[in-house]
């Protein structure tokens, strides 16, 4: 079959090239894909960022698909079903961490796309206990933003929550923040999105898609706007999807005294000058948050069913197998909102 393979570590070092078509065993399922969301940790992959130890590994971790075969001992899902999977493969199961199912923080853990072939090819194997089988009110290209969506619920309904009258700041209207806005307005929040002014398409289609504020950190007043919604007293939660310091520092500053700040971006480098001042004399509760766990799948798949969040208008290109490249220049560009690649 043919796979988006990184063959080594480097910049790009990939190739579409053909590979063994993997079989269904003991609790695996093997799944033909439709489609898979290029994410912006495979372009950090592309430019050799990230140091790819199992190469070579077929990228991907972000899809939707229908069961093709399954392994002996699975027993839940079957030929035809169609299906969104976690990105977990293996664990170890005995950490403190699998045994409350934060798979995510396993040590041992490895992932789709990343340790083990994902998503990019025409078929890939998950684990039974990854899988989701789809309702029928989500379509395979929505259930392929399933993995973001997730990672977007666990920062913000499971490492903190979010009340009906918080007033939320949000940095980065990419699709991780853009999704993040949603699940958040689904609670009936009060929502403020800043981005800068290259972020304009983003941030206008912020605005299509229900949040109430939008902000061009270049051209506008971000302090003046949200003291202006908060009574002079800031944001009762703030999230990060930026991964750009000075982007944290400001929303630190900005965040209601006892407030909350969630770190879901992630920085280019390990160590930052962040403004701690902010933390100690404002009392916030700054949260790292990593991923997603099983329990945050359920809740976005939940939120797809009920219509809660808009991805059609996220979705703003799709490409073949063959094209692959195109979507990736077209996501290093910033010219589309999610590219997706179908198999």
């Amino acid at each position: 079959m043919k796979a988006v393979t990184k063959l080594k570590s480097g910049y790009d070092e990939m190739e579409l090239i053909e590979i063994d078509e993997p079989s269904a065993y003991d609790d695996k399922v093997k799944i033909k894909v439709a489609y898979t969301g290029i994410c912006g940790s495979d372009i950090h992959t592309f430019k050799g960022e990230y140091n790819s130890k199992n190469t070579p590994v077929v990228l991907g971790h972000e899809f939707s698909g229908v069961v093709v075969e399954v392994g002996k001992d699975v027993t839940r899902v079957k030929v035809g079903d169609r299906v969104t999977s976690e990105t977990t493969f293996t664990t170890c199961g005995e950490c403190i961490y699998c045994q409350e199912k934060d798979y995510n923080l396993c040590p041992n853990r490895t992932g789709l796309g990343t340790q083990v072939n994902g998503s990019m090819a025409e078929y890939v194997i998950a684990r039974e206990e990854s899988i989701h089988v789809l309702n029928e009110k989500v379509s395979l290209e929505a259930a392929a933003l399933t993995e973001p969506l997730a990672c977007c619920v666990h920062a913000a309904l499971e490492k903190t929550m979010i009340a009906e009258n918080d007033t939320v700041l949000v940095f980065g209207p990419g699709p991780i923040g853009l999704l993040l806005s949603q699940v958040v307005k689904a609670q009936g929040a009060f929502v403020i999105l800043a981005g800068i002014t290259k972020d304009r398409k983003r941030l206008d289609l912020a605005k299509e898609l229900g949040i109430d504020v939008v902000v061009d950190l270049l051209q506008e007043d971000l302090n003046e706007m949200v003291y202006q919604y908060t009574d002079g007293y800031g944001a009762d939660k703030v999230f990060d999807c930026s991964g750009a310091v000075p982007a944290v520092n400001q929303g630190l500053a900005l965040t209601k005294k006892k407030g909350t700040f969630v770190q879901v971006g992630l920085f280019a480098k390990k160590a930052n000058e962040i403004d701690q001042e902010s933390i100690i004399q404002r009392e916030i509760n700054y949260i790292g948050c990593r991923s997603q766990k099983p329990s945050s799948w359920d809740i976005a798949l939940k939120l797809l069913e009920d219509g809660k969040i808009d991805t059609d208008k996220m979705i703003t290109k799709i490409v073949s197998l063959a094209e692959w490249r195109t979507g990736f220049e077209k996501v290093m560009a910033g010219d589309e909102i999610k590219v997706l690649i179908e198999s």
